[in-house]
């Protein structure tokens, strides 16, 4: 026979299967599983009033102890690639991680996976054979996520340079400069692609003379 259980336990007992579902889920709680856990809606909200569960955007929550906002992109946007200065972060081209995270995805991508509370994310919209194109995988907080080859990167950078903060960019093609893992076969034939073959020349070629 089972043993009733009183409402705070109750209550404990489902914040620990909200936790183990986060972890299952790569740092995710959904209102679905809510429904095959037999949670109610509201006791979800009684665990954001509380502070012990965040709302990520409409159906989505984590827990701030379990999670960290690179698991977090990372499970939310497993079909975007990590570019621009997010990437570069990641590659040790910038010293300090951007507070808002860029991520290329596909352009029929709905906009609406993008309106969240946390973290603070902008996608770049692409068409889909121009966001495989140079695709790398690094491993982020645990999880798998996508990302530009370094090469495929400089590129981007160069043809979006309005896009970003000057030092960052200077910063960006000095560090890939210096790089000696650099493949500048690779480069060119991104910068090909990406038709910034004479950017590439003017502003990385001058320092390799």
């Amino acid at each position: 026979m089972d043993i009733p259980m009183y409402r705070e336990e109750k209550r404990e007992y489902q914040f620990e299967q909200i936790q183990n579902r986060i972890r299952e889920n790569g740092g995710l709680f959904r209102t679905k599983d809510a429904k095959e856990l037999g949670i109610d809606y509201r006791r979800l909200q009684r665990f954001v009033n509380e502070g012990r569960l965040r709302k990520v955007k409409s159906g989505y929550y984590t827990d701030d102890k379990c999670i960290t906002e690179e698991r977090l992109v990372a499970a939310l946007f497993p079909d975007g690639v990590l570019t621009m200065e997010s990437a570069l972060y990641e590659y040790g081209y910038l010293k300090h991680r951007p507070k808002i995270w860029r991520i290329a995805i596909d352009k029929n991508t709905s906009k609406g996976r993008f309106n969240l509370e946390y973290p603070w994310v902008t996608p770049f919209y692409t068409e889909e054979n121009t966001l495989k194109d140079g695709v790398d995988e690094i491993e982020l907080a645990g999880n798998t996520i996508h990302i530009y080859k370094k090469e495929r990167l400089i590129c981007d950078i160069l043809k979006y340079q309005d896009k970003m903060d000057r030092k960052d960019f200077r910063r960006a093609i000095f560090s890939f400069v210096d790089d000696e893992n650099k493949d500048m076969g690779l480069l060119m034939e991104y910068a090909e692609k990406r038709k910034v073959r004479r950017k590439v020349h003017d502003m990385i070629g001058i320092w390799l003379d």
